[in-house]
C-alpha cells in the first residue's frame, strides 16, 4: 500500500543563518537594520496579499491523504529530484558555463506555436531549413511520421547551430507528451518523452443557497467537476427538481500538477451529498480486475440500471399525467411520459444498456428512438432535433451513451425531450418508478473494499473537521 502525503499549507523554512558574516558597528549597523526592517515589512505585505480569503480557505484545501495501491507515490523519484536540484544550485557557476558550451555547439532553442493554416514545410522554411531537413525528420523510423498530423496549438522547438544545421528538434504535442529528435551522421534519432504529473489531493465543501453550480464555484470546483459530482449521485438525487436551499456537499478529489503548475482535475475519490436532510456517500473503488466504479460505504453500487433523467440539468415542463390537456389540440389526452425542457441540441443519453428497437421518424413523436432493455423494459426519446449519426435498429448502446439531441420535431411547441419508461408494455412514471440496482461489490472483493472505504471516509471526515476548526 503506497502513501501520498500532501501538506495542508506550504511553510517556508525559517531560522536560516548565514556563516562568517561580518558585522560593522554604529552607523553601518543601523543602516543594515533599517534595510532589514524594510525587507521584512515588504515580505509581510506580500504574504498578506497572497493569502486566500477566509471564505475560500474554509471551503477548499489541500490535505494529507493516505491512498491505497491505486494511487502510488514514487518517493525515490521525489527525493532524487530534490537532490539533483540542490546539487545544481550548489554548482551554479559550473552549470552556467556548461550551458554556454552546449549552446555554442548545438545552438539555442527557438520555440513556435502551430497556427491554423500552417504546414511543416513553411514552418521549417521560416527557420532557414530546406525541404531536405523536413524529409529527413519525417523519415525518422517509427516516430517521424507523427509529424504528418501536427495540429494548431501544438509546439515545435528548433535548435540550430551557427552553421545553420538543425542539431535537435522537439515536437511538443502537450505539456506531458513530446517527441525529441537528435541529429546523427546518417539522419535523426527520435525518442517519445512522456511526463507524469504529480497528483495532489484537495478537499472542498459548500452549502447550497441558490444553485449547485453557484455553490460549486464558491468552493473552487470547475463546471466539469460539478457535473461529475452530479453524475455520481444522479441515480439517487434528481438534480432537476430535488435540490433545495440548505443542501450541502463535501468531497476529496485529485488535482494534477507539473512543476507546480496545475494541469487539470483528476478523479473524485470520495464525496458526501446531503439532500433534503438525507445523506448519500460515494467511494471510488478500482477492483482487482481494474474495473472502477462508485459505491456506498457498505459496497452497494451508486449506479442504477437506469438513469433517472437522460438529459443534464434541465427543468420538467410537463409531468406524467393521464388527464393532461394537450397544448396543441386542447383536448384531454394522457401524457404518458415526462417532458424535459432544454436548449436545442442538448445531448440525450441512453437511460440504460440495451438495443435500439427503432430510430427514425414517427408521427407525433417526430424523430424518436426506442431502446429495448432487459426485463422487458422499453425507453422512448421523442421530438429529437437529430438522432446520433449512424444509429440504427439493432445497435447496442450503453448507459450514458449519446443517442441524439433535443429538438421540437413532431407535435411539439418548443425544444424538449419527451421521455417514456415502459414495463411489460405499460407506461410508468419515469420520475417515481423504482429503478433496479446495478451489481454490488463482489463478495471476494468486499474485504479489500472495506479497507479502502474506511480510509477514504476517515480522510473525508478529517478534512471536514480541519476546515471546521479553521473557521
Amino acid at each position: 500500500m503506497g502513501t501520498e502525503q500532501i501538506v495542508m499549507k506550504k511553510i517556508l523554512p525559517r531560522g536560516a543563518s548565514r556563516k562568517n558574516q561580518v558585522i560593522h558597528p554604529k552607523k553601518p549597523l543601523i543602516k543594515q537594520y533599517l534595510i532589514l526592517g524594510a525587507i521584512v515589512l515588504a515580505m509581510i505585505m506580500a504574504a498578506v496579499m497572497l493569502l486566500p480569503s477566509e471564505q475560500v480557505a474554509a471551503k477548499r484545501s489541500e490535505i494529507a491523504l493516505s491512498i491505497d495501491d491505486h494511487h502510488p507515490l514514487d518517493i525515490k523519484t521525489s527525493l532524487k529530484a530534490a537532490s539533483v536540484a540542490t546539487s545544481a544550485r550548489a554548482a551554479q557557476p559550473e552549470l552556467d558555463l556548461a550551458i554556454i558550451d552546449i549552446e555554442n555547439e548545438l545552438g539555442r532553442w527557438h520555440t513556435l506555436v502551430i497556427k491554423s493554416g500552417d504546414n511543416l514545410s513553411s514552418l521549417f522554411k521560416q527557420q532557414g531549413l530546406d525541404a531536405g531537413v523536413v524529409h529527413s525528420i519525417v523519415s525518422t523510423p517509427k516516430l517521424g511520421e507523427m509529424l504528418a498530423s501536427v495540429r494548431p496549438g501544438e509546439g515545435l522547438e528548433f535548435r540550430i547551430n551557427k552553421d545553420g544545421d538543425l542539431t535537435q528538434f522537439r515536437y511538443v504535442q502537450s505539456k506531458l507528451k513530446s517527441i525529441f529528435f537528435a541529429k546523427k551522421d546518417d539522419g535523426y534519432t527520435a525518442e517519445l518523452i512522456t511526463l507524469h504529473p504529480q497528483t495532489r489531493i484537495t478537499y472542498a465543501q459548500a452549502d447550497i443557497k441558490n444553485s449547485l453550480f453557484i455553490a460549486s464555484q464558491q468552493a473552487g470546483l470547475s463546471d466539469k467537476l460539478t457535473m461529475e459530482l452530479a453524475g455520481i449521485f444522479g441515480w439517487d438525487i434528481d438534480f432537476v427538481q430535488d435540490i433545495r436551499s440548505g443542501d450541502r456537499f463535501s468531497l476529496i478529489y485529485e488535482e494534477r500538477y507539473l512543476n507546480d503548475e496545475k494541469l487539470n482535475n483528476g478523479n473524485i475519490l470520495a464525496a458526501t451529498f446531503i439532500n433534503q436532510g438525507k445523506s448519500y456517500t460515494a467511494i471510488r473503488y478500482t477492483d482487482t480486475k481494474g474495473d472502477t466504479g462508485y459505491y456506498s460505504p457498505n459496497g452497494e453500487s451508486m449506479k442504477k440500471a437506469f438513469l433517472r433523467t437522460p438529459v443534464d440539468f434541465t427543468r420538467i415542463s410537463s409531468r406524467f399525467n393521464p388527464n393532461r390537456l394537450h397544448p396543441i389540440f386542447k383536448t384531454k389526452r394522457p401524457h404518458r411520459g415526462v417532458d424535459y425542457a432544454a436548449s436545442t441540441n442538448t445531448p440525450i443519453k441512453a437511460a440504460g444498456d440495451g438495443r435500439i428497437k427503432f430510430a427514425g421518424w414517427q408521427s407525433g413523436y417526430g424523430k424518436v428512438v426506442y431502446i429495448q432493455h432487459p426485463n422487458n423494459i422499453v425507453t422512448v426519446y421523442a421530438h429529437q432535433n437529430k438522432i446520433r449519426r449512424g444509429l440504427k435498429k439493432g445497435d447496442t448502446v450503453k448507459q450514458g451513451q449519446i443517442i441524439g439531441y433535443v429538438g421540437k420535431t413532431g407535435w411539439a411547441t418548443g425544444p424538449h425531450l419527451h421521455y417514456e419508461f415502459r414495463v411489460n408494455g405499460r407506461h410508468r412514471n419515469p420520475v417515481t418508478v423504482k429503478l433496479p440496482d446495478a451489481s454490488p461489490i463482489p463478495k471476494k472483493e468486499i474485504v479489500r473494499f472495506k479497507r479502502h472505504s474506511q480510509t477514504m471516509l476517515a480522510q473525508l471526515e478529517t478534512a471536514s473537521t480541519t476546515i471546521l476548526a479553521q473557521q
